[in-house]
């Protein structure tokens, strides 16, 4: 129970996060800079929480594939994102997103040789169709400002997310969840400088005051919030949930994204949502209890 309190609540900061990222890409701010700004934030951070905790020493085996999950879970996944996210609209997104359990699901059968049964394939189909039935169905699904090239940004980002739940699985049963994050966070923030390295020259020639109120609460959420605090969160939910399981709470982002709609007074609600959210959820519950009683659930340090 506590590993699914615990995706869920990282999902939700990631949906409270797209309105955000909107923002600051429409206040001018460049894309890859609020990349490599998010990475090398959450990496300092990650390394200050790790001086408090006892070490544990990384084989050389584990580095590279630490090396692979911090390029998949947070360097190529979040540099595609957020430019994504600058061509192409929320709803094309939200739609894409839909397919994320759908990668996992095929990753973790070739990799990590899981089971796929009829009741986990029913509930991946549930809810992509919760998921479609609430873009489709919102009051704003005019799919404005799209292009291919954003789209398969995005789904490239999905992807390679799936790829880094199943790489990180095993991971999550040899190290605590900050030795894992601070190591991922330190390559992804080499792997993303080159990218920003222009924009940051002129970034730091600016005064803190030149910046807007809302730019900085902007930023300190996407590196605080929705990665310091979501990584970690998800991390520790590997621990005892399989990746198919953890992918499935991606259908929550658009659910919240709704939510926020529906409270600044940009959406309403309605059966069609409700309907939407029954399919989501009942999808969740069917994937979350397809595991054979002999197949183990919890992996302990």
């Amino acid at each position: 129970m506590k590993g699914h309190i615990l995706i869920l609540t990282a999902n939700i900061l990631f949906g409270i996060s797209v309105p955000v990222f909107k923002y600051l890409l429409n206040s001018g701010m460049p894309p890859e800079t609020i990349a490599f700004l998010r990475a090398a934030v959450t990496c300092v951070l990650f390394w200050l929480l790790s001086l408090f905790l006892p070490r544990q020493r990384v084989t050389h085996r584990d580095l590279g594939l630490l090396a692979v999950c911090g390029l998949c879970g947070v360097g190529i996944n979040q540099l595609l994102f957020v430019v994504g996210l600058r061509m192409t609209s929320p709803v094309d997104g939200s739609i894409i997103a839909s397919a994320t359990p759908i990668f996992a699901l095929l990753l973790a059968s070739v990799i990590l040789r899981e089971p796929v049964t009829k009741r986990k394939l029913l509930g991946v189909m549930l809810g992509v169709g919760g998921g479609l039935l609430l873009v489709f169905g919102s009051a704003h699904a005019a799919s404005g400002g799209s292009s291919v090239l954003g789209d398969t940004m995005i789904a490239v980002n999905y992807m390679v997310y799936a790829l880094y739940l199943v790489l990180s699985r095993s991971l999550a049963g040899c190290y605590s969840a900050v030795t894992i994050m601070k190591w991922m966070f330190l390559v992804a923030t080499v792997a993303l400088f080159p990218f920003s390295a222009g924009e940051l020259g002129h970034i730091a020639t600016f005064p803190v005051s030149a910046f807007q109120p809302m730019q900085l609460y902007g930023l300190l959420y996407v590196t605080v919030g929705s990665t310091f605090i979501a990584f970690l969160l998800v991390t520790c939910s590997l621990k005892s949930l399989r990746p198919t399981t953890v992918s499935m709470y991606n259908y929550v982002q658009p659910m919240v994204a709704c939510a926020i709609a529906i409270a600044i007074g940009q959406d309403v609600f309605s059966i069609l949502k409700l309907g939407s959210l029954l399919l989501v959820f009942t999808g969740v519950y069917l994937v979350t209890t397809s595991r054979r009683r002999h197949e183990p659930v919890t992996i302990k340090n």
